[in-house]
């Protein structure tokens, strides 16, 4: 993956397609529900503190990614088509789980009712919910495609990591304002959409993670 064109300018079409991959593998929407059933009962200050450790945490994760995405490809032997079936699977598992869920988070209350709200913000809010599974198939595949870790093409994918952490975290340090706009039945139609919209995703992952297996063909994939 490259960021620069052959006459040493900014690709911005690139930079802005990573952006918008990030937005929807680290940033807020499929966090925003969670968070807000898991830290209602919380007071501000508490969900400001599990908002930045969550944040914080899903943010040092991906820039793990980042530096060592290549190095656990090769570590494990898997390839770039195994990264894209699995991510498409989990996330398609995560999209079924918003459509067919009255609350997206219903079970995850229930079995954490009785946890510290600073270890929720490393599970489930950090991981799976910000840095999700498209999140972590992006940044692998960046990492294993990137020229050197040295390299501009690297400060810009971090550059854009840290920038997606930033929305994040005016998110939901301010999640009691926003939630005051948040209508149950508009946000629960949202989900359903949303949930549709991530499906599709979930199958597009994994259909190009089958043509890069050659499991199936580029012309079929099309």
């Amino acid at each position: 993956m490259t960021f620069m064109t052959p006459e040493g300018g900014i690709e911005w079409f690139r930079v802005f397609e990573v952006f918008m991959l990030l937005l929807i593998g680290i940033g807020p929407k499929i966090a925003l529900v969670p968070f807000v059933d898991l830290t209602a009962d919380l007071p501000k200050e508490t969900q400001v503190a599990v908002a930045n450790k969550a944040v914080r945490t899903a943010i040092v994760w991906a820039l793990v990614l980042v530096v060592l995405g290549w190095f656990l490809m090769a570590l494990l032997h898997f390839s770039t088509g195994s990264v894209l079936v699995a991510g498409g699977i989990v996330l398609l598992l995560m999209s079924l789980h918003m459509l067919v869920s009255g609350s997206e988070t219903e079970d995850h209350v229930e079995g954490h009712g009785e946890k510290d709200p600073m270890d929720m913000a490393y599970y489930p809010l950090a991981v799976p919910y910000i840095l999700n599974p498209v999140g972590i198939a992006v940044l692998v595949i960046a990492s294993s495609q990137l020229p050197s870790i040295l390299s501009f093409d690297t400060a810009i994918l971090i550059a854009i990591v840290l920038l997606v952490g930033l929305i994040d975290l005016v998110m939901f340090r301010n999640i009691e304002t926003i939630s005051k706009f948040m209508d149950p039945a508009k946000l629960g139609v949202t989900e359903a959409v949303f949930g549709v919209l991530l499906a599709a995703l979930a199958v597009e992952l994994m259909v190009h993670g089958l043509v890069e297996l050659g499991v199936i063909t580029a012309h079929l994939a099309t």
